[in-house]
């Protein structure tokens, strides 16, 4: 049912749950790529060890540049009709991709964000939700597109909407680009709500209120 979608995973240093990440991915889509972006603990040797198909910088350039090696790749995929973004650190739900993806079957729509701030699901700290209101209002002002949450890695594609999209911002503020090009692109859109799971392991790679702080700082200084 899933053979014609790729899940798109940038990975650095998830060594301790890039396996399992893929194990449960692999249970409902066929494939799954993962972009080692110069991980030094081993991550894409276990990650492809797990079943995925694994693409490797040889240098850390970023997740923005992670992800647009990754479009690259999925696109050589005559067969691939949808593509969704998915973090290698096990905050997302392979059940919110699903939902996702057949959104965007109905043909309604080109793109699909994913947004923790549709239900009750998510529950960030009273600062990173403040940060990350902040940062999504600062790209729906420069975007010009309407989001509750821009800033969330789940985000699925068409194949027309993959192949509009070229990401130049190898690290965080490449979240706002994307919006930004989906705009400029005139892609049609649509929010999803998602369960973006916090952890002691998740905060602890950096998915803190600095992470999000310097989501901020990118995006004034692009």
């Amino acid at each position: 049912m899933f053979d014609d979608t790729w899940l798109v995973v940038p990975l650095f240093n998830e060594g301790a749950v890039i396996a399992d990440v893929v194990t449960q991915a692999l249970q409902t889509f066929d494939k799954v790529v993962c972009v080692d972006d110069g991980s030094y603990d081993g991550s894409g040797d276990l990650a492809q060890a797990a079943g995925a198909q694994v693409v490797r910088h040889p240098l850390n350039l970023g997740q923005g540049a992670a992800l647009q090696t990754g479009f690259e790749y999925v696109l050589a995929d005559p067969a691939m009709q949808y593509a969704v973004t998915f973090d290698a650190d096990g905050q997302h739900q392979v059940d919110d991709v699903v939902a996702m993806v057949e959104l965007l079957r109905t043909g309604e729509v080109d793109v699909v964000f994913g947004s923790r701030f549709l239900d009750e699901r998510t529950t960030p700290s009273r600062a990173k939700k403040a940060v990350l209101r902040v940062a999504t209002g600062m790209s729906n002002l420069t975007t010009g597109l309407r989001l509750t949450d821009a800033h969330n890695g789940l985000r699925a594609f068409n194949r027309q909407a993959l192949q509009a999209v070229h990401i130049r911002q190898n690290r965080m503020a490449h979240a706002s680009e994307i919006v930004s090009q989906v705009a400029k692109a005139k892609l049609r859109f649509a929010e999803s709500p998602v369960h973006v799971l916090y952890t002691d392991y998740s905060r602890s790679k950096g998915q803190s209120i600095w992470n999000s702080v310097n989501i901020l700082t990118e995006l004034l200084y692009r």
